[in-house]
């Protein structure tokens, strides 16, 4: 590790575990702990930075620097952002910018674009921003950047409680085997798990969430340019990463949120299409992907009904041919579940409408989800859980917190039960093995022909040519 400033840098202090710093200046703090926390911990540096498209090997060498300054600056920018961070593998080195936020401090996009310009003039790889703020993937970012922003700078983003989630996990699945490292690991675990880290979780909905729900249930449409469809959208895909990272934590298990790819690629995309979806159907969506779980876990959110509906869909057994044996089958997986919000719902080949009913319903007669067609039997079984928030679905604390409550319960309840439908291995036709038989060659035949090659044992006479009669296989089980 290098011991002087890198010499771009005018100004800057090296990351220290233990800050010497204002107990007003959180960020400074917090930022501080975490970089240097990157710099000791390997396999920390190696599950973060390796998010960002850095592989971190045994003898890479990480340098963190806080509070820094540029020698060379564009005219007009701030020249001071958070932090620096540099991973020199051996054979190339990486730098991003560091800016940070603590509390309800939001990024400022203005902010992020002088240090795209910073980065940019000094050669710098990438700018990397932490803050409370969710977002799917680190990849993307949240604030909106104009299009004329720097190419040839990254721009990524990590929420705090991301970070704080996968340091547990490493901690959780064993994988920090020196005991120096995992001692600092839990320590920094320890600060930023503290309320006064300035650390939190996604906890209300966006200002305009009451009166939207209001302006729903009164039969009122609203407009897709209408600035609370995409604040509310905005707020409902931060909800999703918490509900991910609180998901993580509860299993021990990375869950992530399960995009399409034009998703993935295209941030504004997938905003743009959940606007349309909440202006034409009034819902909110996201799916989960569950390590070794039967399915995704897909949670809805309905603005007429005031009901978050958590589900999840299994193949129906296919050897079992009537509606109650295949419903049978998922009631034997849900036995120790007592909610009595659990429903069933089924899913008919051709053009049946779906049918639903309580679990507890169908434990007393399976068939009530028969359609009138008694020859049919459903090719998918949903499970589901679905919650009425009533009046507390329009507050947006109460909203949030019901919601973070009702998924988890989901999948204690009903996920952790369920087992997909295999296919059994197929059997034999019959108990026999195929037998040869010669059409030629009888028994009698053959033990003649063993008196023969007797007869002739050291004799220099050959036997005599083969006939050229081939036996036959004519197997009994066909």
């Amino acid at each position: 590790m290098s011991h002087g400033l890198p010499e771009f840098l005018k100004s800057g202090e090296r990351a220290r575990l233990i800050p010497a710093v204002a107990d007003t200046s959180r960020e400074q703090r917090a930022l501080s702990i975490l970089l240097a926390s990157i710099t000791a911990t390997h396999d920390l540096a190696k599950t973060l930075l390796g998010e960002l498209g850095q592989r971190v090997g045994n003898r890479t060498k990480i340098d963190a620097y806080t509070e820094v300054t540029f020698r060379v600056c564009p005219q007009g920018v701030r020249n001071r952002p958070d932090g620096l961070i540099e991973v020199n593998t051996g054979r190339k080195v990486w730098r991003a910018l560091v800016e940070a936020k603590v509390g309800n401090t939001e990024i400022d996009a203005n902010q992020i674009q002088d240090y795209l310009s910073i980065a940019r003039e000094n050669r710098i790889d990438a700018v990397l921003t932490i803050s409370n703020q969710f977002v799917a993937r680190p990849t993307h970012s949240p604030v909106a950047l104009p299009k004329k922003r720097p190419k040839s700078v990254e721009l990524y983003h990590w929420s705090w409680m991301h970070v704080l989630t996968q340091a547990k996990l490493l901690i959780s699945e064993g994988e920090v085997e020196s005991p120096d490292q995992r001692y600092l690991l839990s320590e920094t675990i320890r600060f930023f798990d503290s309320d006064k880290s300035g650390i939190s979780g996604f906890d209300q909905m966006n200002q305009e969430w009451k009166d939207l729900v209001l302006k729903v249930q009164s039969g009122a449409a609203p407009k897709r340019d209408a600035p609370e469809i995409e604040n509310t959208v905005a707020a409902w895909h931060q909800e999703q990463r918490d509900i991910g990272l609180i998901l993580s934590r509860s299993l021990g298990r990375q869950v992530r949120i399960k995009l399409k790819k034009a998703h993935r690629d295209d941030p504004a995309k997938r905003m743009r299409e959940d606007c349309e979806q909440l202006v034409k159907e009034f819902r909110l969506h996201c799916a989960f992907d569950i390590p070794d779980a039967a399915s995704d876990l897909d949670v809805l959110i309905d603005l007429r009904t005031r009901n978050v509906t958590c589900s999840m869909s299994l193949d129906a057994p296919e050897d079992k041919k009537k509606t109650s044996a295949r419903v049978n089958w998922l009631l034997r997986q849900l036995k120790e579940t007592d909610d009595p919000d659990v429903m069933i719902k089924a899913r008919w080949p051709s053009r049946a409408a779906d049918t639903i009913a309580k679990l507890s319903d169908l434990r007393e007669n399976p068939a009530v989800l028969q359609t009138e067609n008694q020859k049919l039997a459903p090719n998918r079984l949903d499970a589901m859980l679905v919650r009425d928030l009533a009046g507390k679905f329009t507050g947006r604390r109460t909203f949030i917190e019901h919601v973070e409550r009702v998924v988890p319960e989901f999948y204690q309840q009903v996920g952790q039960h369920l087992r997909a439908w295999v296919p059994p291995p197929p059997k034999p036709k019959s108990s026999g093995v195929p037998e040869f038989e010669s059409e030629s060659v009888t028994t009698t035949g053959r033990e003649d022909r063993t008196t023969r090659e007797s007869e002739h044992a050291g004799s220099a006479v050959e036997d005599p040519p083969d006939s050229g009669e081939k036996p036959v296989w004519s197997p009994r089980s066909e």
